[in-house]
């Protein structure tokens, strides 16, 4: 069990799936989870890439394995991200990466992206907008006077069953996956969740988008309800080298209901950057 221990710092967890040829010096992925989220909601993608490409996984600080042991209201933020994730690659001994990362975890993706970019060899941006849409945050407050206060009454199980209900998962997905998706969600923290709340809220990463370098891959669904059209356009307006793939859906969570689509897209978008072939 990989755990990132560090001085006055959150310990973190993290793991790495390798099925390459040891003498191909295989790139590292590295998969970022979204909000209220861990490592194990990759778990779909790794027969996909890790064949090909050694995949890293990491829990944000105070999800999944992550340490809690910080204060929230000074040490989360997206500063302290940026650092996690400089420590994780740091640790695996990766110069750089080809970053995915789904819609919070997207948009920690294009704020590395930016202010790190000899970290980041490219960006794949899964269900992930630029900024989250007072209609996007009028949706969280399930009839509750504001976001907080929902995740206060309802816990963090019953707001990922409130969400399973919402824009997450059409009628008729699988009730396995939204159950599962429940109980593991539910595992987190509701303040950890509360204070990540308020964070993602405040990130606009509009003005950090023409400061990528990297080539962009963006995965959304043909009618999403949170990677709108208005989203969409402030991408191809500022990012400078963008690919942008729809996949069929009018809900948010492509990484777990369209994971071999996604996790493929992915895989050849970040072989072509790489020159090489991912195909036997």
């Amino acid at each position: 069990m990989p755990i990132l221990k560090r001085d006055n710092k959150p310990d973190l967890y993290y793991e790495i799936d390798d099925y390459t040829d040891p003498w191909k010096q295989a790139p590292y992925i590295l998969l970022q989870h979204g909000y209220g989220r861990s490592t194990k909601f990759w778990h779909q993608w790794i027969p996909y890439l890790s064949r090909f490409y050694k995949v890293v996984r990491a829990d944000l600080r105070g999800l999944g394995q992550s340490a809690k042991n910080f204060d929230l209201e000074k040490d989360l933020n997206p500063e302290a991200y940026m650092d996690d994730l400089a420590a994780i690659l740091d640790v695996i001994g990766a110069e750089s990466v080809h970053y995915c990362g789904e819609s919070l975890g997207g948009i920690l993706g294009m704020l590395f992206a930016a202010k790190c970019p000899q970290r980041v060899r490219s960006l794949s941006l899964i269900s992930t907008p630029v900024f989250l849409d007072t209609s996007f945050q009028t949706r969280q407050k399930f009839g509750f006077a504001s976001w907080e206060e929902a995740l206060r009454k309802l816990g963090a199980r019953g707001y990922a069953q409130a969400k399973n209900g919402g824009d997450r998962f059409s009628p008729g997905t699988n009730e396995g996956l939204m159950q599962w998706f429940a109980e593991e969600q539910g595992k987190s923290d509701v303040e950890v969740l509360i204070a990540m709340q308020k964070i993602a809220t405040r990130i606009n990463a509009t003005s950090y988008l023409e400061r990528i370098t990297a080539p962009v891959l963006s995965i959304s669904p043909s009618n999403g309800p949170i990677t709108t059209p208005e989203q969409e356009a402030l991408m191809r307006k500022h990012v400078h080298n963008l690919q942008v793939v729809h996949l069929p859906s009018n809900t948010h969570n492509l990484h777990c209901t369209q994971p071999a689509a996604c996790a493929t897209h992915v895989l050849h978008f970040v072989a072509q950057q790489d020159g090489t072939s991912c195909r036997e």
